[in-house]
């Protein structure tokens, strides 16, 4: 494969990569945003404890004539110095007193789940002796506060470095921003180029393991349709599996690769000696040939066992979790998911050769019980986007070692998914829930926008977006004990030609569906592959991936955007979540026994933390199994009502 960093043949050294969008104006703008977003989080996860300070008297009087609030109860947010006219309160000072010396002032407005919502543009910092000013430093705040944030030097370091990337790519985002007005009339596949990555993880782009020039060619953000070469694996390596209809390679290979393209692959294989029927084909990705295949299968390679192919021809374009490919000269063709072996917000991004091989079991068995529902088939018509076929590639040293880090077990391989749109009706069309969050370099918020197109008044859109997304998420976790991760990536929205949300679609299964620990009858169906890969969690923290994969993921961000430019006010927000959870559990009154076992509506929840984690807890060592989200205290649950 050609090396695009090599020496050219006349000597001349290759030309030093220079990004473009790397520009002052643009980084510290990124870094405004990025360290109001890091101090709101941090705060929400109590790694850090600001303090109230008392507000300026002309403040106050503003705020006095805002009108005061209702009693918020107990915590930070019951000492606002006032409230807005809908009792929401208001924002407020604050000052985080940096170990360094120093204290960091902004102004912060307390939300759902004990949130945060910093304002950029309020960020001073006042060194000793000096006056304040304006601070857009993200880098700089770790240093100043790796003290308060009980940093260690290994972990700063690497901190340092996964914030400096995260930082590159919001610049590069900001030098290619379109208007909301623009984005809404992007395809699926184009517009999550346009993302801007986790809401909830500060250090969302980190890509450890990707050079700056890899990231330019290959991070979604680049917006880079390329296509992918493919391997051959010989079958003492390489294991297939797919769905029914999908029985063998061969039956996948005719749908996904041309005639011409499979011949090409098997001529190869015949030109060196080789019999192709003893070989699997898959693509690869680049940097994963490059930097992981040829090195630590390099025996394999040798042997024969591995052989590199060429493209297939087709083109495919990264989406936001950066190893998940779809087609763009063939749409109707699989999304293909690739491992690739580089550290990015918790997790080495590779795929597990058990849960490989048992995604097109965990389809069959998800998309069974929806057939088998009337409910989920054709009340919800919800979209489950099943992996059908997965190939994995074992290591013939590493996977005899239980010691060894995780990152070694998941090297090589594929999962073909259905695309989304092989799914939708006329006229309908869809974007990840994410898209939801996205707010233009105007300010333009990417819902608001959608709201206007629809025609519908602000509360009506979301209501009809509450209704396509909880009932079939309710229905599943209620029925059937089981629950989706249905994070802004992997819950996909369809709207109909008005841009009003209809339906639900679904992704990524065997990595993020989980089920009760306690039997029901319901998975007297599952297959015992299925049950040996699925989680297995106690009915009182199922419902945690619902309130961490969406409500607290998701609606944490999006409540607060309403408020700002569509006018619902956040407790109506969470007023109307809660509502249609409640007309779901009237519409199944015989189900009332799973409403208690799988409460949604408690008091308190559990607080999940994700950037704790990489912190305090895991940081940057190895370890032989995947780390999980920190959980650190409780906070308030909006749904509940006393």
């Amino acid at each position: 494969m050609p090396n695009p960093s090599a020496t050219p043949a006349s000597g001349e050294p290759p030309a030093l990569y220079d990004p473009p969008e790397l520009r002052e104006e643009r980084w510290e703008q990124a870094g405004r945003r990025l360290l109001a977003k890091m101090i709101g989080e941090f705060a929400y996860e109590e790694i850090i404890q600001p303090e109230p300070e008392p507000e300026p008297e002309p403040e106050r009087e503003r705020e006095r004539e805002r009108g005061r609030g209702q009693d918020l109860g107990p915590g930070p947010a019951a000492s606002s110095a006032g409230a807005q006219p809908d009792g929401s309160p208001a924002s407020r000072p604050y000052t985080l007193r940096l170990d360094a010396g120093g204290n960091l002032a902004f102004r912060a407005r307390r939300t759902a789940y004990d949130s945060w919502r910093v304002d950029p543009a309020s960020l001073t910092l006042t060194e000793p002796g000096e006056e304040p000013r304006p601070f857009t430093d993200p880098i700089g705040f770790l240093t100043r506060a790796r003290g308060t944030l009980g940093l260690d030097g290994a972990t700063l370091g690497h901190l340092i470095r996964e914030l400096s990337t995260t930082l590159a790519a919001d610049t590069r985002l900001d030098g290619t921003a379109l208007p909301a007005a623009r984005l809404a009339d992007l395809g699926y596949a184009e517009l999550e180029g346009h993302q801007s990555g986790h809401p909830w993880i500060v250090l969302n782009k980190g890509r450890l393991g990707l050079s700056a020039k890899d990231i330019a060619g290959w991070a979604p953000e680049a917006r880079r349709a390329t296509a992918l070469p493919w391997i051959a694996v010989h079958t003492t390596l390489a294991t297939y599996r797919g769905v029914r209809g999908l029985d063998t390679a061969d039956d996948l290979y005719a749908r996904e690769l041309a005639p011409s393209a499979k011949e090409s692959f098997d001529e190869v294989l015949r030109a060196r000696g080789l019999a192709p029927e003893s070989y699997l084909y898959l693509p690869v990705h680049p940097w994963q040939w490059d930097d992981v295949v040829l090195p630590l299968f390099a025996p394999s390679v040798a042997a024969g066992a591995i052989v590199p192919l060429h493209s297939d021809g087709d083109l495919r374009l990264p989406q936001q979790s950066i190893r998940t490919f779809l087609n763009t000269s063939r749409p109707d063709r699989h999304t293909v998911k690739l491992p690739l072996s580089i550290l990015n917000t918790l997790v080495w991004r590779g795929l597990p050769t058990e849960r490989t091989l048992a995604a097109p079991a965990v389809t069959a068995w998800m998309q069974a019980l929806r057939e088998a529902d009337p409910f989920l088939r054709d009340t919800c018509a919800v979209i489950l986007l099943g992996e059908v076929a997965s190939i994995a590639v074992g290591h013939p040293v590493y996977d005899e070692l239980p010691e060894v880090p995780y990152q070694y077990k998941e090297l090589l391989g594929a999962i073909w998914r259905e695309p989304v749109s092989r799914h939708l009706a006329p006229g309908e069309r869809a974007r990840t829930l994410a898209a939801l969050l996205h707010t233009d370099p105007d300010g333009r918020a990417f819902t608001a926008e959608l709201v206007a197109r629809s025609a519908l008044a602000p509360r009506a859109w979301l209501r009809r977006l509450f209704a396509a997304l909880l009932p079939p998420l309710l229905h599943f976790l209620y029925r059937y004990g089981t629950v989706f991760s249905p994070h802004g990536e992997n819950a996909i929205v369809v709207f109909d030609d008005h841009d009003v949300p209809v339906r639900l679609a679904v992704k990524d299964f065997v990595d993020d569906v989980n089920v009760s620990a306690d039997p029901l009858p319901e998975h007297d169906s599952m297959p015992e592959e299925v049950r040996n890969v699925l989680l297995a969690e106690p009915p009182a923290f199922l419902t945690q991936f619902i309130h961490s994969g969406l409500f607290v993921g998701v609606f944490r961000y999006l409540a607060p955007l309403c408020e700002e430019q569509l006018g619902v006010a956040e407790a109506e927000f969470w007023t109307l979540v809660r509502s249609e959870i409640v007309r779901h559990q009237a519409r199944f009154p015989e189900l009332k026994e799973r409403y208690e076992t799988f409460d949604l509506l408690t008091p308190r929840i559990e607080r999940l933390c994700l950037n704790r984690n990489r912190l305090h807890l895991d940081g940057y060592r190895d370890r032989p199994e995947r780390p999980h989200a920190a959980v650190h205290g409780t906070v308030p649950n909006p749904l509940h009502q006393p």
